[in-house]
């Protein structure tokens, strides 16, 4: 079998000295990392594995329920045996020169076998086809066994997708044809620089390893993120409000409130000058405020959902009100924001008090009987033994949140870094979208217990008086403000029918907009990239079925944003002058994006 083709030419040998030293330094800094890790181990003393996720069971569970049906299971197994003699049949024919179609191809989105020598070169092509069998016939017998219950049968199959897609042989180095050529071409060199990274990553992680995502020195906020001009004119212990200078000769005449989910932050709306949602409504003449969270410590393990809805929402309310005079706003919250907002809603409602005139949701869950891949991650067991961990430190840490959304997306989000880092033995791209990645949160203990248990496991806030806000039962259904409901067809967090699901629970108007991507890309889509597109229902009301709404929805070209704007604007157009906030009647704390946003204190990740 031939091998890949070389370079005719080689490069000049490295320095036996220089190789000497590197190699040097990597064994004595994993000398050092081993043996901090052992001297952890033993001060911990040894303690039996424990299955926290419930994966073990779920897997024993799922083998019974198979092996009880050995006819079945028999023919899977023939239908891999006879997959593979076709396999066999095809190389044969393209080892003798001949062409034949693939019995297994990856879809054209597969990134993994992007590199032409999966396809043209004998070898590589064989590997790749023979992955892509075991891969297919793996997920088919595991997906969908009979008597095996819902929740179970989803861990499964996540849990099976996350080893099929460690196994790929592009994560390998003598299976993948870039790493084999840059090995050759580097004499090693790129494994001993992939070496050196992995170490660097495990000492920054704590001995836990963090894979670095992007090079996040080559950012600064304030300096090239988060850079739309403002001022920071009040703040809380769980955050502060910053409020933007505006750009405009006249601007409307309420205010826009934007409230960014509390296990990120904010700069997902301000990354750049060119797709920053933030300047954009400054430059359509809003008087933009937003909240800028705490990432909070054990001091804050007390806090509650309540907080963040009186010493955050309510509270920016109050001040936005001090400084403009204006009793109601319009509010916009993006995904958990989102469902904090509509519960600030449903508690003015309760409280007859009508301070958020409109309210706008971007990819917000208020109904979570379909959770989507999250619903992998709670059930009594996993909760209970997250809270355990929570309770013992006061807050949940952020990188333990960001390592479960990265899991969902494994192939782009876990192991194309793997292979850029530690088998190319290159340095990551500097990349905006991943800095703001890496920099999650901590969540107080007691408000995040809440969310997951009487969000996620309860639904309670889609019921009617289901949920108590400082003691007040609050509905989705006395919300009567018009509401602007924007979800995207790609969501794997909050999957667009549940979406859509929960906007029919409120009581007045409801917009709904389906845009194209997913939960970033799709609502980060500003209308100069006449991207995506977006799709709308002309029906005045919400019909019942997600499905029968698509069906009858029509694509509309380029940003959902534009659509938003006309639908502000058409509920009140009225302008005043523009409201410098270094002129307001509240006194300004610092400048934008403000101290609170730029708090790392998660010590695990890879920053």
């Amino acid at each position: 079998m031939a091998a890949p083709t070389q370079e005719t030419t080689h490069p000049e040998l490295p320095d036996p000295k220089e190789v000497a030293k590197t190699y040097a330094e990597v064994a004595q800094r994993a000398s050092k990392l081993i043996s901090e890790h052992v001297q952890r181990q033993l001060k911990k003393g040894v303690a039996a594995p424990a299955d926290e996720l419930g994966i073990a069971q779920a897997f024993m569970d799922m083998m019974a329920k198979l092996l009880s049906n050995p006819y079945k299971l028999a023919q899977s197994q023939m239908n891999l045996v006879w997959d593979y003699f076709s396999l066999w049949q095809h190389s044969m024919m393209r080892f003798m020169g001949m062409q034949a179609p693939p019995v297994a191809a990856p879809e054209k989105t597969d990134k993994r076998f992007k590199d032409e020598e999966w396809e043209q070169h004998f070898m590589f092509d064989f590997i790749k086809q023979s992955y892509l069998i075991a891969a297919r016939h793996v997920h088919d017998t595991v997906c969908c066994v009979e008597g095996l219950d819902e929740q179970t049968q989803k861990k499964v199959n996540f849990y099976t997708r996350q080893y099929i897609d460690a196994m790929s042989p592009s994560n390998f180095a003598m299976t993948n044809p870039e790493v084999f050529r840059e090995t050759v071409k580097s004499h090693g060199q790129n494994l001993v620089k992939g070496l050196n990274n992995l170490l660097r990553d495990v000492e920054e992680g704590g001995g836990n390893l963090r894979v670095k995502m992007t090079d996040t020195t080559a950012f600064e906020l304030g300096k090239n993120v988060a850079t739309t001009p403002g001022k920071v004119v009040f703040q809380t212990d769980m955050m502060q409000l910053i409020q933007y200078t505006p750009s405009t000769d006249k601007v409307l005449k309420r205010p826009l409130l934007v409230v960014p989910p509390w296990i990120n932050k904010f700069y997902i709306l301000d990354l750049r000058e060119k797709n920053s949602y933030i300047k954009w409504c400054v430059d359509q003449g809003h008087t933009v405020f937003v909240i800028s969270w705490v990432n909070p410590d054990e001091k804050l393990a007390e806090k509650s959902f309540d907080a963040y809805v009186q010493e955050g929402v309510i509270a920016a309310l109050d001040a936005i009100e001090k400084q403009t005079g204006e009793k109601e706003v319009n509010a916009a919250g993006y995904c958990l924001g989102g469902t904090l907002l509509a519960t600030t809603l449903a508690y003015l409602a309760a409280k007859k008090q009508k301070r958020i005139a409109a309210a706008t949701f971007f990819t917000t869950m208020t109904d979570f009987t379909e959770p989507g891949e999250l619903g992998v991650f709670i059930d009594e067991g996993q909760v209970s033994s997250l809270e355990k961990k929570m309770f013992e430190r006061g807050y949940l840490e952020g990188s333990e949140m960001a390592g479960t959304f990265n899991m969902m997306r494994a192939n782009d989000l876990i192991w194309s870094f793997v292979v850029n880092n530690y088998l190319m033995g290159k340095d990551p791209f500097p990349f905006d979208l991943l800095y703001w990645n890496s920099d999650s949160t901590r969540m107080p203990a007691k408000m995040h217990s809440f969310y997951l248990r009487k969000m996620y496991m309860e639904n309670r806030l889609s019921q009617p008086g289901g949920i108590e806000i400082d003691g007040t039962p609050i509905d989705l259904g006395k919300i009567k403000v018009p509401c602007y409901f924007i979800s995207t067809i790609e969501d794997h967090i909050a999957p667009w029918k549940s979406t859509y699901a929960g906007a029919r629970n409120f009581g007045g108007p409801v917009r709904f907009v389906l845009g194209g991507s997913g939960h970033i890309a799709g609502i980060v889509n500003p209308p100069v990239a006449n991207k995506y597109g977006y799709w709308l229902n002309p029906a005045a009301k919400l019909v019942e079925s997600a499905d029968d709404w698509f069906a009858a929805a029509q694509q509309q070209p380029g940003s959902w944003w534009t659509d938003w704007q006309a639908w502000v604007v058409a509920h009140d157009d009225e302008q005043v002058a523009p409201r410098d906030p270094a002129k307001g009647k509240l006194k300004v704390i610092e400048d934008g994006p403000g101290s609170y946003v730029k708090v790392r204190i998660d010590s695990t990740r890879s920053a």
